[in-house]
């Protein structure tokens, strides 16, 4: 009880640092790092602002939730914490070797042009499922890398526009699709776990099922 108490003062100050740093941060939303003013939209501006606003408010939230969930059972919230935080960097260190190699290989493909040189190749196959040519390597890096991918899709946003159909296939495929080989690579090296049965067959498939769930949705609404 007595660290329990203890406790109190530090959990009330993360609760506090997380409404007044997290929230209001919004220097680095995409609205303004892509330029998009939803005052000009309607309804649907209304829509668009009220979804950011809870997007911003999530993580303060579920913060408070954590921690006065952990008061509120008489936990020691900062040990477990730190607890956490020591195990969280066990994990870090165990699977930092295959994210160095993942990212280094896609530095490599990208600098080298190959990417680029498979997205021409692509290009005529994807257009018939009305895939425009730049949002084939968007597809291909966005397998591996979702920091890649997202530098890809504001390239397209600047370029095309986001209400364009190009822009607004980008963000939907955005949406629907997981960095694949990624996420493999790292949930089942961290485990040691080498036999991944039909793990990378029914994730292609979904990724498939996105991209065309993607393509019908954007034509419907642009």
């Amino acid at each position: 009880m007595c660290g329990h108490n203890e406790n109190l003062p530090i959990s009330c100050f993360a609760l506090l640092v997380a409404f007044v740093d997290i929230l209001p941060q919004n220097a680095l939303n995409e609205k303004e790092r892509i330029g998009i003013n939803y005052n000009n939209h309607g309804f649907l501006g209304e829509n668009m602002k009220f979804l950011l606003f809870l997007s911003e408010a999530a993580v303060p939230l579920i913060i408070f939730y954590m921690v006065g969930f952990g008061i509120l059972s008489k936990r020691p919230v900062f040990d477990d914490f730190i607890d956490g935080a020591k195990d969280g960097m066990k994990t870090v260190a165990g699977i930092m070797p295959t994210l160095i190699g993942l990212m280094t290989a896609v530095g490599v493909l990208r600098a080298s042009g190959f990417l680029d040189f498979l997205a021409k190749c692509l290009t005529k196959p994807a257009a018939f499922f009305f895939l425009p040519a730049p949002v084939v390597p968007v597809i291909l890096v966005r397998l591996v890398s979702n920091s890649a991918a997202t530098g890809l899709v504001l390239d397209i946003f600047k370029k095309y526009g986001t209400d364009s159909y190009i822009g607004m296939l980008t963000s939907v495929i955005m949406s629907c699709t997981e960095t694949l080989f990624y996420c493999l690579s790292i949930y089942f090296g961290t485990v040691k776990i080498k036999k991944t049965r039909y793990t990378l067959g029914g994730a292609l498939a979904a990724t498939v099922a996105g991209i065309a769930a993607s393509v019908i949705i954007s034509r419907f609404l642009v």
